[in-house]
């Protein structure tokens, strides 16, 4: 089967070099086929997903895109550190359990209700992966959520709450997700301004509250008659998960600090990126002794060598000049309202994540979209951080998002569950972000 799968990814690469050979230049349609070849290959599993990864190293020189020194600097991007630090930190939080008690603590919020324990998990979930990965949230409350219920039909609900409430709580904070990252890394290659952690929170927290409503509501709808579980008492919170808790208090209180809020605070100039790789280590010295250096094994390194990928890919757009040909053929719609091309866009980057890797799409899309908004004279910004949100935003197929694959490996979606209702929460996400996008993000950024 994985002969087969990766028979038909070079397959689809020559194709690919063939079509774009007629409507690009040489060195553009060889970065069609690489593309096409990495994204066949992370969507059909043939090659294992660090490995993939690791491609554009040789892909990339060997096709004469960019040199072997100018991918291997986007190994080393800042924000993988960042990334890097938080996976320390949820590893720590998975080891002493903590998860399960600030999950129960959250729980008990709610009324023992089928629409109660479901709008618990959605937003349990959100919460969580706001500070945590997205991916790691999934693994850690799916669990969880398949023994609330013995209702088949309840369980469906539960574990698409979890995916979904994880992918939209990702993106209240800008490490929630790999694409908030991405975006991140895409700004601070080009020297933009940066968005600071609590500006972050503070434009994204009111959508994707509104979202996570929609999400309760929307997969709480029949199930009335459903049969709940009963909880276990919590157990007592140890003297080790209320030091980890309290460090963990601690590097949120120092990011929020830390977060310039413009004209009126400068922050206190530190580099978020060394505060998250700074707190991971942190885990390991002597006095805090929450992972030793065989936990590193729990690291997922093939996750770092894809944003890896990733940036190399939206810095091949950039230094081969395809961003700009694709930019110019999405000038057609430069004529239009801006709120209409923003909804445009906002379609677009949705529906394409649901049959690719939402960090590939990014990786790939951000440097289109920035060529697109200097060249029209619209406000780049906010075109980049409606195409990073809407990433998250894709709810119908296992592949568009980490939780929504977790889901789909739980064994009880299918993806006619996920299809029927993930195609009404996309329309809804699409309308919401570019309304709120509108009203609220453009006088920000």
């Amino acid at each position: 089967m994985k002969s087969k799968n990766l028979f038909i990814a070079l397959l689809l690469a020559v194709i690919g070099y063939y079509i774009g050979s007629i409507f690009f230049s040489t060195t553009h349609a060889a970065l069609i086929a690489c593309i096409t070849l990495l994204v066949a290959l992370w969507t059909n599993e043939a090659l294992p997903l660090g490995i993939v990864s690791l491609m554009p190293l040789i892909l990339f020189p060997s096709s004469g895109l960019l040199t072997t020194k100018e991918v291997a600097a986007n190994y080393a991007n800042p924000i993988i550190f960042l990334f890097l630090g938080g996976f320390m930190l949820a590893i720590a939080t998975q080891k002493t359990n903590l998860h399960k008690v600030i999950a129960h603590k959250i729980l008990n919020i709610f009324p023992a209700t089928p629409r109660g324990i479901i709008y618990s998990m959605v937003i349990t979930a959100a919460l969580l992966s706001a500070f945590l990965s997205n991916t790691t949230t999934a693994l850690l409350l799916i669990s969880i959520a398949l023994f609330l219920t013995n209702d088949a039909k309840l369980k469906v609900r539960l574990v698409l709450a979890v995916a979904y409430g994880a992918s939209v709580g990702g993106i209240i904070t800008p490490i929630g997700t790999p694409p908030n990252l991405i975006l991140l890394g895409f700004m601070e290659s080009l020297t933009l301004p940066a968005i600071g952690f609590i500006q972050w929170i503070f434009m994204t927290f009111p959508l994707a509250l509104m979202m996570l409503m929609v999400i309760g509501y929307v997969l709480s709808h029949g199930v009335e008659d459903c049969h709940i579980a009963e909880l276990q008492d919590a157990q007592p919170i140890t003297s080790e998960q209320k030091y980890l808790s309290w460090t963990l208090v601690c590097m949120v209180i120092l990011l929020l600090v830390n977060s310039p809020v413009k004209p009126y605070y400068d922050g206190l100039g530190l580099s978020e990126n060394g505060i998250l790789l700074g707190f991971g280590l942190l885990m390991f010295l002597p006095g805090f002794n929450f992972l030793t250096w065989k936990d590193t094994n729990k690291i997922p390194y093939e996750i770092i060598f894809l944003f890896g990928a990733g940036f190399s890919i939206a810095s091949a757009f950039l230094e081969t000049g395809f961003a700009s040909e694709i930019a110019g053929l999405l000038t057609t719609f430069s004529n239009l309202d801006t709120f209409y091309l923003i909804l445009i866009i906002a379609a677009f980057v949705t529906f394409s994540t649901e049959i690719t890797s939402n960090t590939a799409l990014v990786s790939m899309i951000l440097p289109v979209i920035y060529t697109l908004a200097v060249d029209t004279g619209l406000n780049h910004e906010l075109l980049l951080m409606v195409s990073t949100i809407c990433a998250s935003y894709a709810f119908m197929l296992p592949i568009a998002t980490p939780p929504n694959a977790i889901a789909m490996g739980s064994g009880v979606v299918r993806i006619r569950d996920m299809a029927v209702r993930g195609l009404f929460l996309n329309l809804i996400g699409i309308s919401l972000i570019a309304i709120y996008a509108m009203l609220f993000w453009r006088h920000l950024l």
